[in-house]
């Protein structure tokens, strides 16, 4: 496993093909590095697929409310809800969305952003300015790669648990 530096800025991501450690970026983006930190403790991101996915760009997960595998679980809705927390206001940096970072999905408004996120298989540097990056996969990224294409899957992905490196 990488190593792990800093344990309450790390997040690992279980996938049926092994984990995926992503290395939050608090001083970027600290409002949006504590709301993934709150839902992964709290169980929201446990069992919730990737609804999103496009090959060459990103996959996209994290909706708590639509896109549980065992509760309701409704293609048709996933990705078009959040937690019930308010949303996270923009945090906009000069960091790149380069292949494995960790984008805050939204709406059309900048300041949408809840419980969805995005990470990129390759350097979408259009979405640079316009979308928070708050993360960067430090391990398994051959993991996020393997993840399921479609708008959404036939047979989506999930994330199997999702846990902060300093409660696992």
């Amino acid at each position: 496993m990488a190593e792990i530096k800093d344990p309450e800025n790390t997040i690992i991501i279980e996938l049926t093909g092994g984990n995926v450690v992503i290395a939050l970026l608090p001083d970027v983006a600290p409002q949006h590095c504590d709301r993934m930190k709150e839902l992964a403790r709290g169980g929201e991101y446990d069992n919730v697929c990737f609804h999103r996915v496009i090959d060459g760009f990103m996959a996209q997960t994290g909706d708590v409310a639509n896109g549980d595998m065992e509760d309701g679980f409704n293609l048709r809705s996933a990705g078009t809800g959040g937690s019930e927390l308010p949303n996270v206001p923009a945090e906009f940096s000069k960091l790149p969305h380069d292949r494995g970072t960790i984008g805050a999905a939204r709406s059309a408004s900048p300041d949408s952003a809840n419980s969805q996120f995005f990470i990129n298989f390759s350097d979408n540097h259009f979405l640079n300015g316009q979308y928070t990056v708050y993360g960067r996969v430090i391990e398994g990224m051959d993991h996020v790669d393997a993840i399921t294409r479609g708008e959404p899957p036939a047979e989506p992905d999930r994330m199997i648990s999702v846990k902060v490196a300093a409660d696992a």
